[in-house]
């Protein structure tokens, strides 16, 4: 039997630490390369934005406006608006698709009236994409949507 000597804690030590660096190595390379980007730009800022965007939410759920918003199988966005007053003859929809990290150019939402609901002439491309959508008229942006639109 041999005797365990300085020599061979050193190799275990030497082993030990270098298994770790490696995985950790391997792991930084993995997140580098497949993270796409960034949630929110500044977390100080959006934090100090947050009690705003909720206010906004809470006046757009008291003045009536909602919208179903849908991705079809063909992978056009789908807009259905419920108006406060009931008409939606007058009313126009754009709006844009942002992938929630950033992998992808934003992609411009061209609506055209298709009976009760708004359609994009244009599909999305596959994947996640996080939808805005703005309902305006002629004097003034009346209400604005976000949905988050999975595969």
């Amino acid at each position: 039997m041999t005797r365990f000597t300085g020599w061979h804690m050193t190799a275990i030590i030497i082993g030990f630490f270098g298994v770790v660096i490696a995985v950790n190595l391997v792991m930084a390379t993995l997140a580098v390369k497949t993270f796409g980007g960034t949630v929110v730009d500044d977390s100080y800022v959006a934090g100090q934005k947050f009690n705003h965007w909720l206010d906004t939410a809470k006046r757009q759920e008291a003045s009536g406006w909602r919208a179903d918003i849908t991705r079809m199988t063909s992978g056009q966005v789908r807009v259905v608006l419920y108006a406060p007053h009931g008409t939606t003859s007058q009313l126009q929809v754009t709006g844009s698709a942002t992938h929630p990290l950033g992998r992808t150019p934003e992609q411009p939402l061209a609506f055209s009236r298709d009976g009760d609901a708004f359609v994009t002439a244009r599909a999305l491309p596959p994947g996640r994409w996080l939808a805005r959508v703005t309902v305006w008229d002629a004097r003034r942006d009346l209400a604005r949507f976000e949905k988050d639109l999975r595969p």
